[in-house]
């Protein structure tokens, strides 16, 4: 297979290193980087002979130089940028003639997805996302588990993400909702895509508590009853966690069953590339469930803590068990 040639805009991003490892691992070309930060050493790692730009004119005028000079075409922009800028940043790559990979979430809202799928149409390319939660083994042995099981049962779920993030957070983007989207749609997007593709469309969305550090509700699927809580908050990791000297806690319950999912991340981007240039991968009818589910949270109206939901919101608290 001849190498794919990428661009890639937010290099200096936290994600940046996944999808330069991903580009890597898959032995392709990345032309050209952008971001309007200069500290990406990173680079160096991966492709130390890509050519870097901090503005975005001089950067979309090498791709041109590129094309119309050496007769050099792109394949594929990954695009690792602030949330709000992804939509603008996908449309670029398709006038380009190239692919877009996105990061989660692909956009804010769900009406920015149907706009999308018109410019895909016309360009001829496509949109990816990254949704690593369908690749990861454990996610898939659930839902084989769940697929092959009694149609007219309905799973009691419990959701708990807690990721520690200091100041900075908060003070950076991520911290202004109209850019990030809030606790729910930042580090929330790819938990409520994974428990829509396994359990179904939402019937029911509660929402408990949204604030800049915490969110918490009660969903109910198809074939499921949800109570979920992400938070960025260190002070809410269980003290066992805390004593292994880690900040990051990632629980599912299944029936008071938990489900081991704590390892196997480090090379789902990678698989998601891999799977994205066999011609497979995830594109914008995938994404637009969990694009509308992260909305509706962020609009709701909060409801009192009464009859289900999660443990966390109250100190102390006894699970409650579902009617």
């Amino acid at each position: 297979m001849m190498k794919k040639n990428f661009a890639l805009i937010g290099a200096a991003g936290y994600v940046a290193p996944k999808h330069l490892k991903a580009i890597k691992d898959t032995d392709n070309n990345l032309l050209a980087a952008l971001d309007k930060f200069d500290s990406v050493g990173i680079l160096d790692s991966y492709f130390p002979n890509t050519d870097f730009f901090v503005e975005f004119e001089r950067f979309d005028r090498h791709i041109e130089k590129l094309k119309r000079r050496k007769g050099v075409l792109l394949d594929y922009v990954s695009i690792c940028t602030p949330n709000y800028l992804h939509d603008a940043h996908i449309r670029m790559a398709l006038r380009r003639g190239a692919n877009a990979i996105c990061e989660k979430p692909l956009v804010l809202n769900p009406w920015n997805i149907q706009p999308l799928i018109e410019i895909e149409k016309e360009s001829g390319k496509r949109v990816h996302t990254i949704l690593q939660l369908r690749l990861h083994h454990s996610i898939m042995a659930l839902k084989k588990m769940v697929d092959e099981g009694p149609k007219d049962k309905i799973y009691d779920v419990d959701l708990t993400y807690i990721t520690s993030r200091g100041s900075w957070y908060t003070n950076s983007w991520k911290g202004e909702i109209g850019k990030s989207g809030g606790v729910a749609t930042n580090i929330g997007v790819h938990f409520f895509d994974m428990l829509h593709w396994i359990f179904g469309g939402v019937t029911e969305n509660i929402v408990h508590k949204r604030d800049e550090h915490n969110a918490s509700g009660y969903m109910e699927l198809e074939r499921a009853r949800v109570r979920w809580f992400l938070s960025i908050d260190y002070k809410n990791i269980p003290e066992s966690i805390k004593m292994r000297n880690q900040r990051t806690y990632r629980s599912i319950e299944i029936d008071g069953n938990e489900i081991e999912f704590s390892s196997g991340f480090t090379e789902l981007h990678t698989k998601s590339y891999e799977e994205i240039l066999k011609g497979n991968g995830f594109g914008l009818i995938d994404a637009r469930p969990s694009i509308q589910i992260v909305h509706d949270i962020r609009e709701a109206e909060l409801s009192p803590l009464k009859n289900d939901y999660h443990p966390l919101l109250i100190s102390n608290a006894k699970k409650v068990q579902y009617v």
